[in-house]
Parts: structure tokens; sequence; C-alpha cells
């Protein structure tokens, strides 16, 4: 590859597509690293059976070129891996992105170089690519979580990981399938794995809180209506605290009528979505008023699942909401089914994998292909799995040894010119992640634009602006009951992983609001050079 660019950016998912079409824009020079063959980021990677976006697709798109807004047709409500990968790969043809991507190259290491204020970034075949500013675009949920299960390198038979799904079909016909794991992608696989195993047994560590999605076709006339507003549509949803168009009651549950609540939760249930917890505003806030939501979900799946100690076993005990509400199609119903069983790994630990089996106390499951479908290493997985040298050696993997921390999750200090695309420390995972990855990527360009004008050659966090921040982000986290939960949020999913509060949890306005203030305060809390 070229070895010298003025913008290096990691990753050519939405993030890195969008920011290299920004810059190319504004006459800067950038170059894009990609491990995968082509572009989508997550959408790359993430194949397995019945894998689908849980935002609404009218939403889950670019809005920075009202054209390729007009002009891009979604076929359903919820739009699937193949259909999302498509528009990903439309945008790189429309702005002709591939010719400044670098494709099956993953980056190992990126060094500072602090006397030429340079970075360079050291891919895993030798080659090395330097720059003057470093972007890590690399998402939030891109590495997947690898569990250490004893025997797994015996199973005889092929083992699958939903986050490294195979590129071509795999078909389960006549087989016995064992699916470890009942996160978001568990759900979404399962009743598709289910309808074409012979015999599918799942293995549940923690059950989760599933909302139907209600997936259809898109109204042609509701699309059009949409399409007739779009700016002002995107701007509604942008006062929202998740960047979603959906309407968010402020009232208590606790004030309302026992009719009232059933009334609202039945509304959001039968209309499907994560629009579900905006029934009431408090659900959140008050072990009192959650148990509300999450005991209206314990009584559908047992209207739903038929076997009364199947439906116990898949009722969450935790509180709604702590962890990613998931969102399925036909999820609960999947286990009336005969050829289904469900093994609770709580009450009957999984001890190992054999040759042909999965075995669990008081009980050997022979299986013919094995599911692990236990998530990602979160937020910093991606960042932690380069080794990334900044200021006087310092390393980010040590520097975050005991939790990350970052300023708005946009830089760090002791790393300059360095950037971080939806990093620990912003709204990210609490947001529709696409209007997030353009206010990121336009602060980044608008901020190279500024360095550029000023002659700047280098930009880093001060440690005071980064200190503050990340107590901000904790202090805002305490608030109500979202962390008093495990999840990857805290990165409780990962053995050994510090328990930190990752996301913001302020909101996506309050945290457009403090990044605008920030650039009108000349860039408060940043040192230029």
């Amino acid at each position: 590859m070229e070895n010298r660019t003025e913008v290096a950016i990691v990753g050519a998912g939405f993030a890195g597509m969008y920011l290299l079409h920004r810059l190319r824009g504004m006459g800067v020079q950038a170059k894009v690293l990609e491990a995968g063959s082509g572009v989508g980021g997550t959408w790359y990677w993430n194949r397995y059976p019945g894998a689908r976006c849980d935002i609404e697709s009218i939403q889950y798109s670019y809005q920075f070129d009202d054209q390729l807004q007009q002009e891009w047709e979604w076929s359903e409500r919820y739009a699937t891996q193949p259909e999302i990968l498509k528009y990903a790969e439309h945008v790189a043809d429309r702005y002709d992105l591939r010719r400044d991507i670098q494709f099956n190259t993953r980056v190992r290491a990126a060094t500072y170089d602090e006397s030429a204020s340079e970075w360079t970034l050291q891919a895993e075949d030798g080659a090395t690519l330097t720059a003057r500013i470093y972007v890590m675009a690399t998402g939030c949920l891109s590495v997947p979580n690898k569990p250490d299960l004893k025997g797994l390198s015996d199973f005889s038979g092929p083992v699958y990981h939903t986050g490294e799904w195979p590129h071509e079909p795999v078909d389960f016909t006549g087989q016995r399938v064992a699916v470890i794991g009942t996160g978001s992608s568990a759900i979404q696989s399962i009743p598709r794995i289910a309808r074409q195993a012979k015999h599918l047994t799942v293995f549940q560590r923690t059950a989760n809180y599933s909302i139907p999605a209600r997936n259809a076709p898109l109204d042609p006339d509701y699309v059009k209506s949409i399409k007739a507003r779009y700016k002002e549509f995107r701007a509604e949803a942008s006062k929202t605290p998740p960047g979603i168009h959906a309407v968010f009651n402020p009232g208590s549950v606790l004030d309302a009528s026992p009719e009232e609540r059933e009334a609202a939760y039945e509304e959001r249930w039968q209309k499907g979505g994560l629009i579900f917890m905006g029934a009431f505003g408090d659900a959140m806030l008050s072990h009192e008023a959650n148990a509300v939501p999450a005991e209206f979900v314990r009584r559908k799946i047992h209207e739903i699942v038929k076997d009364p100690e199947m439906a116990d076993k898949l009722c969450p005990k935790n509180i709604i909401g702590a962890k990613r509400l998931c969102v399925d199609t036909e999820y609960y119903p999947t286990f009336n089914r005969d050829n289904v069983d469900l093994i609770d790994i709580k009450e009957q630990p999984l001890k190992e994998i054999t040759a042909n089996a999965v075995v669990v106390e008081g009980q050997e499951v022979e299986v013919d292909a094995l599911v692990i479908a236990t998530g990602f290493d979160a937020m910093t997985g991606a960042l932690k799995n380069v080794d990334i040298q900044g200021r006087g050696g310092a390393r980010l993997q040590e520097r975050w040894a005991d939790g990350p921390s970052s300023y708005l999750g946009l830089a760090m200090a002791d790393f300059p010119n360095l950037f971080t695309v939806t990093g620990p420390g912003s709204p990210s995972v609490f947001t529709n992640m696409l209007p997030t990855i353009e206010q990121h990527v336009e602060w980044i360009a608008d901020c190279i634009g500024y360095m550029n004008a000023r002659n700047y050659r280098c930009i880093e966090a001060t440690q005071d602006a980064e200190d503050e921040w990340w107590a901000h982000c904790q202090d805002v986290a305490s608030v109500g009951i979202k962390g008093t939960t495990d999840s990857w949020y805290i990165g409780a999913n990962i053995e050994g992983k510090p328990r930190v509060f990752m996301p913001y949890l302020g909101g996506y306005p309050l945290y457009c609001q403090r990044c605008e203030e920030v650039v009108a305060e000349g860039y408060k809390g940043f040192a230029f050079s």
C-alpha cells in the first residue's frame, strides 16, 4: 500500500466511509484501511441467520446528502443484513470510495512519532502507512467475544460465531444444533435455525427481554410522506435522547392507573420495537417504576410460551432496559416447537464440549453443529486490539487496563492527532448509530479543517478535560438504575474486563450541545501546537 497520507482511517464501515467522503470534499488526502474484503463494517461481518437492524430502516441511513436519502428505497420496516450491506455498497459506488480503501488489511500497531507529529500504522502483513492524523472508525461492536469453553477445540463438527459468520450460506437441515447464548444475535437467529434444524438446543445463561419487531414491508405512502419532509423528520429525531423519531411520554408510570399502564405498554407491544420503553419517562429511574414494564413482558412470555416451566426459564429476573432491549421476530413462539429445547446453564452449568456433544451438569446433549452467540467485546475491544503507542511510549492498552477514559469519546490525553469515532464516553450505543456517526465524523472533519486553516500540526485532549468529562460520564450513569445490572455496557460479558460504565447516558441532544460548546470556546479542552 502507499506509505503516506494526510489522514489514516481504520475501518470501512459507515463511519470510515463518510469520513473519507467528507475529507475528500475538503481537499484533504485520506486513506482507509479495512480488515475485510468489502465495505459495511458490522454489516459486512454479521451475516448470521436473521441478522436485522433494530432501528427502523427509514431512520437507519445517512442524511448528509438529501439526494441519497430520496433515491434509496428500503423494502422493510427493519432492514436485513443483506439489504443494509447493499446500501453500504451503493454508497461506496455512488461516491467512488473504494479507490481510497485498502481492503484485507488488518492494523496491528500504531506508533506516534513526537518529533514529526505523525503516526505510523503497521498492518499484520508488515506494510506501513504514515499519517499526520489517525482515526479509529472501528465501531462499538466489532470484536467477537469468544468464551473459553473447555473442549471447544475438540468438537468435530462445524463451529460458527454469530460475529464471524461465513459469507456462504450455512444449511442446518437434518442437523442437531446447539446455540450457546441468548443475546440479540441469538434471539434473531434462533427462530431461523429452529425452522431448518432437525433439533435445536438453546443454552441460556441469562434470559433477555425481547420485544416483537412487528416487521413488515414498508408502505409506499408512508415512505413518500417521510421523504416529503425528511429534513424536519431528522431534526425532530435529533431532539430525543436516543436520536430516534418516536413519541416518548415523560410522565410517570407510578402516577398512572393500572388500566393506563396496561394500555400504554400493550399499545407499544403491538406496535413493536425499541420504543416500548418510551411509554413512561421514569421506567429507568427506580426499581419500583421499572417493575411495571418488566412484569408486563414476563406476562407476555407466559401467554406465548405454552410450557410454564420453559416460560419461567425465559423470563428475565433482572430489570428491563439495563441491557439493550432486544427486538425479535417469533423468538418466544419458537420455544413452542417440538424440535426446540432450552437448558438454563445457571441451573445446569456447562461443563465441557466433547467431540460430538455439549455436556452440562446431569446431561450430555449430542449435537452436529455449534453456534456461539456470545456477543462482542464492546466499546473498547477494537481499540485495544491495536497496539496504540502515543506520546512518550504511552500504550492505550495499559492506560485502559482498569477501564477506558476519554474526552467526549473523541480523543485521549497523550495520544495526539488520534480521534475515535463513537468511542467510550459518547452516546453511541444508546442512540441511532447513523446520526451519531455523522455527528462525530463532521466534528472530526471540521476540527481537521480548523487545524489546517491555522497551520496547526498537532491537537491533543488535555488530561484535565479528559478527567472532567469521564467523571461527568460516571456521574450521569449513576442516576437511576441503568448501571445496576451486569451488561456489556460495563464490560460484564467479558471475563476479567474492568467494570466501568462506558457509553454516555446523558442523551444525544445534550452531548451534541456539549460538542458545539467546546468548538465555540476555541476547542476548549484541547491543546494545539
